[in-house]
């Protein structure tokens, strides 16, 4: 390579970007950018791309990027020799045919074809052509690259917006892009790369902050004075991740000068909400950002904090400010995009915006205790909750219903009024007008609106709770009666959706029955609930009367290929998992258990054989499946039929006890003894004898053994 690389700097600018997808546009058009150009050689596995994103653009800076890429010599296997040259040793017309259209210079045909390069290629020559491809220009190349990244942005809703053309009649190109683009920087060094895209040319000029940049134009002098002459000339932080890790830092240090007093005496320790998405958001929203402390009367702090939080957080953007008990102040903090000298206006300002969000709160909230949840009741069936399962009042009746259900699988009538009327009421805060206003709260509003009508707080935690766990890592319901409520509610919704046939398909999911089956699964196990997923499902199905099909089996499968997943995921092989597994255990808080016994057997040096042995047995009653486990000690004539009869009579109702002990791992254990007889069996004695009685008892022998060894888990999927 005769030319030095220097470092490339493309920018974007843009109207407002949408700011929740800020992020994820910046590092795409920058990674996309640099593999293109990496593609045609015009970068290299040693160029370094930093992406940039603020609100008004999207730029890439790649380092080592060359203004030409090396030329490469091609070689492409034509065809064997004996297709391409003829007996007089001429080209034939397929070769000649093939030459023109690889470009190949065919004036002189003779030399073109002494040119050709011969090989062996397996057992045959071929002919190979030898070529040179020029390497692509950054001018060229780079323009190509630009057009890739725009095409494969992940933008979220695609704009159409006009250009006005440039030729002598005037007229409008319509453009399609996240937002309408205004300018286009492309630096090489210090050069200008002209390229074109959007109806934009390439210059060295962009703008900066609307209101507070130095200078408009921004002029970027080389690639490597990007940022920092946004900074100093522009007022902007050009980089999501500075300009992100600047806001946290102004925050805290905000929340600190919030907390102390007039006379610093009176000092209190607050900290900003920890909101990883608000944060992503703001920093998408703000290009020079400036944190401002506000506050609002103290009123307020009477309405339950949750819904104070959400209205700023969702409709204001602001940063509560909570103490070291999580209780709400009545401060809170503003990412402004201005750093007015006096910043009172702008603080007024907010808190004047947010005083009517909170007002609505509190009347909400007044207005909806005004009523008791009981009273809303008859209010759910006339609300529709599915159009082939009814309404939300039949809803509740089926929860009902299979809640006490469940109370009788754990056996515990005392339980039983309380779910019940947990469950009567879980759902009637949905008519409240709190919850109209914010969905997010449902099941929160509940449970404050259950203490103020005097219900105490078992039925309030449980109508709160039940909608727990709502994601990934989500605390599970905190009593018995929102456990059982919540089972309940997770199981009417999975049955009902399988059984009208509502499953999910690839990545859709729109009534999160996944999630339903993640939550179910966890109450299961963590609470280790003595409860039969099959008696449970089995419970829900006639609930629903003629509404739906029974769609049992495959609801189990798709519960049990979640439960898979979650095991894969803390570390079990799938050979393990699918051991246990397959047996469709009904007790799942036994499953861990089982998983480690396996394990543990697995480590055994007994273990190879003795799963061979059990895979052995499997094929051999496959091919009997009305065989008993019965033994009869009269027919037992070979001396290795008899020794693993013994051994069995031994160590099986020891490996018994110790399985319905739950010690599954000492049960397994136990059973290794069984290695050396059932080996000797194997070599000594012939199942399949012709006589039908000695077949019969050899065949129930097996099955006698195989039900022994199987009772913890599939042995035989331990086969390698």
């Amino acid at each position: 390579m005769t030319m030095s690389t220097q470092n490339l700097l493309v920018e974007l600018f843009v109207e407002e970007l949408p700011p929740k997808a800020l992020k994820k546009l910046g590092d795409a058009f920058a990674g996309e950018l640099a593999a293109q150009l990496r593609n045609l050689g015009l970068a290299d596995a040693n160029s370094v791309v930093t992406p940039y994103a603020a609100p008004r653009r999207l730029a890439a800076h790649v380092t080592n990027v060359w203004r030409k890429a090396a030329d490469k010599t091609v070689q492409q296997k034509l065809m064997p020799v004996s297709v391409g040259i003829d007996a007089a040793g001429q080209a034939t017309p397929a070769l000649l045919k093939k030459l023109q259209a690889l470009g190949a210079d065919l004036s002189k045909p003779a030399q073109a074809v002494a040119a050709l390069r011969r090989a062996p290629d397996g057992k045959a020559e071929a002919l190979f052509y030898d070529s040179v491809v020029t390497g692509a220009t950054l001018d060229t190349g780079l323009q190509k690259a630009l057009e890739e990244a725009i095409a494969r942005l992940p933008i979220p809703k695609v704009m159409s917006y006009q250009l006005e053309t440039d030729c002598e009649l005037p007229g409008w190109s319509s453009v399609q892009f996240v937002r309408p683009a205004h300018g286009l920087v492309a630096l090489h060094g210090s050069s200008v790369v002209p390229v074109d895209v959007l109806g934009l040319n390439a210059g060295r000029h962009t703008q900066g902050h609307r209101f507070e940049a130095k200078v408009s134009p921004v002029r970027i002098a080389d690639a490597d004075s990007y940022a920092d002459s946004l900074r100093e000339d522009g007022a902007v932080i050009a980089s999501f991740a500075e300009r992100r890790a600047e806001i946290a830092r102004q925050l805290a240090a905000a929340a600190v000068m919030a907390g102390g007093g007039a006379d610093g005496a009176r000092a209190a320790v607050l900290r900003p909400i920890e909101d990883e998405a608000l944060l992503d958001e703001v920093t998408g929203l703000v290009e020079r950002p400036n944190v401002l402390v506000c506050a609002f009367e103290p009123v307020f702090l009477d309405v339950p904090q949750e819904c104070l939080i959400l209205t700023m957080k969702a409709n204001q953007k602001y940063f509560p400010l909570l103490d070291t008990a999580d209780k709400l102040s009545n401060k809170f903090l503003v990412v402004s995009n201005i750093s007015p000298a006096d910043a009172s206006a702008v603080i007024g300002g907010n808190e004047r915006v947010v005083r009517p969000r909170l007002a609505d709160a509190k009347f909400f909230y007044d207005q909806d205790r005004k009523k008791t949840l009981a009273s809303r009741v008859p209010g759910l069936d006339k609300v529709v909750y599915h159009n082939k399962l009814g309404t939300q009042g039949e809803r509740m009746q089926r929860v009902r219903a299979l809640a006490g259900a469940i109370c009788g699988q754990l056996g515990d009538p005392a339980l039983g009024a309380v779910v019940d009327t947990a469950a009567r009421l879980a759902k009637t805060d949905l008519l409240t007008d709190m919850v109209g206003e914010f969905p997010e709260l449902q099941g929160i509003m509940g449970g404050y609106y259950a203490r103020h009508d005097g219900l105490g707080d078992v039925v309030a935690l449980a109508i709160e709770d039940h909608y727990k766990p709502r994601f990934a890592g989500d605390e599970l319901p905190r009593n018995a009666v929102g456990v059982v409520v919540a089972l309940a509610d997770k199981l009417e919704t999975l049955v009902g959706m399988f059984g009208i046939g509502n499953l999910p398909t690839g990545d859709k999911d729109p009534f999160a029955l996944r999630r339903h089956a993640l939550g179910v699964l966890r109450m299961l196990i963590e609470k280790d609930l003595p409860l039969s997923l099959e008696a449970l499902i089995g419970s829900a199905v006639p609930v629903f009367g003629d509404r739906i099909v029974d769609a049992s089996a495959a609801l189990t499968d798709f519960i049990f290929e979640r439960l898979a997943g979650i095991l894969r995921e803390q570390g079990y092989s799938a050979t393990e998992v699918d051991a246990v597994l397959v047996l469709r255990p009904q007790h799942l808080g036994d499953v861990a258990r089982r998983l480690a016994a396996v394990r543990v057997f697995a480590a055994l040096p007994e273990a190879p054989a003795l799963a061979a042995a059990n895979k052995r047995i499997s094929n051999i009653l496959k091919k009997a499946p009305d065989v008993d486990a019965h033994v009869s000690s009269l027919l037992l004539l070979e001396p290795a039929e008899i020794a693993l009869y013994a051994a069995m009579q031994d160590l099986a109702p020891q490996a018994q006890a110790q399985f319905e002990a739950g010690d599954y791992t000492a049960s397994l254990k136990t059973l290794a003894a069984l290695r050396v007889p059932v080996d000797d069996f194997f070599d000594a004695v012939m199942v399949n004898a012709d006589e039908p009685d000695l077949r019969l008892n050899r065949q129930g022998l097996l099955k006698s053994l195989h039900q022994a060894m199987n009772r913890v888990a599939d042995l035989s999927k331990l086969v390698a």
